[in-house]
């Protein structure tokens, strides 16, 4: 039996904080998983923002959690995290009493004046991306853009009432009517054509009235005027942006405002119904007459404007933008009152100065910042980039800051970039413009003696440059590893990285990790897997060593002089893409780049896991060591910089019931119990130490996961998957044996829970994954009754290539490699298709839904 410990960096602990005393707190310290010591940048703005009834609240929610700011002076009032994580909605309640907050499959009933979680409501199979209120404050209205369904909900109770389908493809956004009798919604039932705008009942879900347009365009946005007459939304595809005025009563477009330059992401009516404020990609603000008069442009933003609010005093327009920043706006005389600073858009790359007393990042906001780590102020930007910045590194000297750039494939509107960039780290003048390659640069890395920066891109090749020059002068072909993440091919090149000493760099391809001579430039060892690609490397400080993580989770630490291989380190549960050496040499950290967003710590000598962190929900995104070893910087696409104390977080204890080793407590825990019933003898599965694995073991881990508040919810990597009957069977086999203690009730409530979230209250058909594919994807689905289901999947002229038949099906999730339908872009011949969108139509007894995928080779 390993050694029992005690986990602390596993959990992600709330930290809340009344609102009346919150104002003395440093925000940077606001709501902080446990471990942590700072964060830096406060999330990106993930939905619309809106004020409180009393105009004296502003709410924002973003990747970490909702922002409460002062509504006059835009001073932080609390931060509002859950283990929900990404918060995609808002709204106060009538009375401004409650918040509601929409997440991923959850939303929350937070009380305003305390802080403090309320309850929390489940339904959605994803997203809750809208969210209203009733004007009498007794019913709450939510959609989610991935199961196309709009659910009203009885707030004093938490029981739903209604729920329909809105859409055949996505649900955009929703607005309630002032009278409370309608609820309107836009979306589309067919990718293939422009969105809509319908009206439905309140009362019994009918649909009242469709507004459409000819045309394909995509509504972003809708918002009731005051007096219940007027929809506005905001539109836009491609070149085309406008805002739609659409006459209620008559149920036709009454106007087309014309004067954004590219596509309306917002939307809002002033209280007394005169105003309309609409933000756009084309960073401003733009405000009408109700009668589709143009008055104004409000052109602070350097960035896309993703929302704008009107406080119900009328004083105040508010706006938000991937520029980090709110502005609170004088609604008299349009002039900036407040910024609000430090919402950073997704970041991408992070790295210490040499000094270790700041640290760079760069992000899809094209812009690389400066943070001094002792205040967590954005002390210096530095702007040119057109596309979004992708790698970052200071010079040895730290007199240099070197940005590498490319375009955002799924934002085109960011452009191509695939220059470096060189910065004056004082002056932050722009000193020097490297072109390499032809699309983007995805990592930069300095020499130890500043000499020489390497840079690595899409056109399969390293290439290392001369920094007093510019002038290239080698370049290493065909040897950089494979990023698919980034480029849409799966073939850009991935990190070459300097040995400590400057004499070695390394450099990764498929299964192979090369070892190159810097003076010679020749090929001085190889080192490969047979079975998997290579992920990332990194050099032990003493430049002896090179760890290399595989697609696969394992870590593998070579030998370079000798060529051999020393350590095998696994146990992970999904791919890893990020590693670094402690300066000491001591430490491994590993991460990964998705969104497990966990960070673990391993002993590089015996391949034993010391510790493991959890802090961002939504990936991490790039790690570092400051250069003294005692810190650590991680950050995350959705805009934030977490500090974390190296000594404090390497000396936290692992759970004595992680019996899978990979550093946390899950499901994955609990399922391995589960697979060993019956086992007798000494074995980790054995949680209860009486020699055989049962029930009571089972019971024990549930309520460890219960207790430390892990999500009941099952996440794609499970190798096994429980059934409803196996849950159903495991309760009653609980509850017979006749545990009256609090533990084991704790564990009969997580299967409870675990129950619930495995049972669907409604047939979908789930988005596939991956998608784009090639040449292989999973359907998921959820039956709310068993039945027959068949897929059929179509070619975009409408025939069928492929029927899946899968025969009668019981109620439950086939969301996993395991249960989900899976095709192998094969038609009925076994011929591979060619690339291009697909359509599949899913068939479960009366229920019919159709999704595009997308073939890409």
């Amino acid at each position: 039996m390993k050694t029992i410990r005690l986990t602390l960096g596993i959990l992600l602990l709330i930290s809340m904080f009344l609102l009346p005393n919150a104002e003395s707190q440093d925000y940077t310290k606001l709501g902080l998983p446990m471990g942590a010591k700072m964060r830096i940048g406060k999330g990106r703005v993930y939905g619309h923002v809106t004020f409180s009834p009393d105009s004296s609240l502003l709410a924002v929610p973003t990747t970490v959690g909702i922002w409460i700011y002062d509504g006059f002076t835009g001073k932080e009032r609390n931060l509002l995290v859950s283990e929900s994580g990404i918060a995609n909605s808002v709204a106060f309640s009538p009375d401004g009493k409650t918040l509601a907050s929409g997440h991923y499959q959850k939303f929350h009933f937070w009380d305003v004046n305390t802080g403090k979680l309320k309850q929390t409501l489940t339904g959605h199979q994803g997203a809750v991306s809208s969210i209203a209120f009733s004007p009498d404050g007794k019913t709450l209205a939510t959609a989610s853009w991935s199961d196309e369904t709009v659910k009203l909900w009885d707030v004093a109770s938490g029981k739903q009432i209604l729920n329909f389908v809105a859409y055949d493809d996505y649900v955009e956004s929703l607005a309630m009517s002032p009278d409370g009798k309608t609820i309107a919604t836009s979306g589309n039932d067919d990718y293939n054509d422009n969105d809509t705008i319908k009206l439905w009942d309140l009362n019994t879900g009918r649909l009242k009235a469709t507004l459409t347009t000819e045309g394909f365009e995509q509504i972003r946005h809708i918002a009731y005027s005051p007096d219940g007459n007027t929809i506005a939304s905001g539109n836009g595809w491609s070149n085309f942006s406008f805002v739609r005025l659409w006459d209620v009563g008559t149920k036709t477009l009454k106007d087309t405002l014309l004067g954004h330059g590219d596509t309306v992401l917002t939307v809002a009516f002033s209280l007394d119904g005169k105003t309309i404020a609409s933000g756009s990609r084309d960073n401003t603000v733009v405000l009408w007459d109700i009668d589709g008069n143009y008055k104004n442009t409000l052109p602070n933003h350097t960035d896309t404007v993703v929302s704008t609010a009107f406080s119900p005093d009328g004083k105040t327009i508010a706006s938000a933008s991937w520029d980090s920043t709110i502005i609170l706006w004088d609604a008299k005389n349009l002039q900036p009152r407040v910024t609000i600073n430090g919402h950073t858009s997704g970041l991408n790359s992070i790295n210490f100065s040499p000094d270790g007393k700041t640290i760079v990042s760069g992000g899809d906001d094209r812009i690389v910042r400066l943070w001094d780590i002792t205040t967590g102020e954005n002390i210096r930007s530095y702007t040119g980039h057109t596309g979004v910045v992708l790698s970052v590194a200071f010079s040895p000297d730290g007199r240099t800051i070197a940005s590498a750039s490319g375009p955002n494939y799924e934002s085109d509107w960011y452009g191509k970039d695939p220059t470096v960039r060189l910065w004056d780290t004082e002056s932050g003048i722009q000193k020097q413009i490297l072109f390499g390659d032809r699309t983007a640069t995805y990592h930069v890395a300095y020499s130890p003696d500043g000499q020489v920066l390497v840079s690595c891109g899409s056109d399969k090749k390293a290439i290392f440059w001369d920094t007093a020059t510019g002038n290239p002068l080698w370049t290493i072909a065909g040897n950089a590893r494979t990023d698919g993440d980034i480029d849409l091919n799966g073939e850009g090149v991935g990190r070459v990285l300097f040995s400590p000493d400057g004499m070695m760099v390394s450099s990764g391809e498929k299964s192979e990790t090369s070892v190159w001579d810097t003076s010679s430039r020749q090929l001085i060892a190889t080192f490969s897997s047979t079975s998997n690609k290579t992920s990332a490397s990194a050099f032990s400080p003493d430049g002896k060593t090179i760890a290399t993580l595989y697609a696969n989770g394992e870590i593998h630490l070579y030998n370079i002089a000798t060529r051999t291989r020393k350590t095998i380190i696994s146990g992970h549960t999904s791919d890893l893409s990020l590693i670094a050496f402690s300066p000491n040499g001591k430490t491994l950290a590993t991460a990964d780049f998705h969104e497990e967003s966990i960070v673990r710590f391993w002993d590089p000598d015996s391949g034993e896991l010391q510790s493991a962190i959890l802090g961002h929900q939504n990936g991490v995104a790039s790690i570092a060591f400051n250069p003294d070893g005692t810190a650590l910087a991680t950050a995350s696409w959705g805009g934030t910089i977490l500090l974390w104390d190296v000594p404090s977080v390497i000396n936290l204890l692992l759970h004595e019931s992680d019996i899978t080793g990979d550093g946390i407590l899950s499901i994955h825990d609990l399922m391995l119990v589960a697979t060993n019933f019956g086992q007798t003898g000494p074995t980790v599965t054995d949680v209860n130490y009486d020699k055989v694995v049962d029930i009571a073991d089972l019971i024990k881990m549930a309520s460890e996961l219960e207790i430390a508040a892990v999500k009941p919810e099952l996440s794609y990597d499970l190798d096994v998957v429980p059934t409803i009957a196996e849950v159903k069977t495991w309760i009653n086999e609980a509850k017979q044996l006749d545990l009256f203690d609090p533990i084991n009730r704790k564990g009969v409530d997580f299967l409870i829970k675990l129950l619930q979230a495995i049972t669907p209250n409604q047939t979908a058909l789930l988005p596939n994954y991956p998608n784009p594919f090639n040449p292989e994807t999973w359907i998921p689905y959820q039956l709310a009754q068993p039945t027959d289901v068949t897929i059929h999947i179509y070619a975009t002229n409408g025939n069928v290539i492929r029927t899946l038949e899968l025969g009668h099906q019981t109620i439950g999730l086939y969301h996993h490699p395991g249960t989900a339908a899976y095709w192998d872009g094969t038609n009925e011949l076994g011929e591979t298709v060619a690339s291009g969108i697909y359509f599949y139509t899913f068939t479960a007894g009366t229920f019919t839904a159709t999704r595009k995928m997308v073939i890409r080779k």
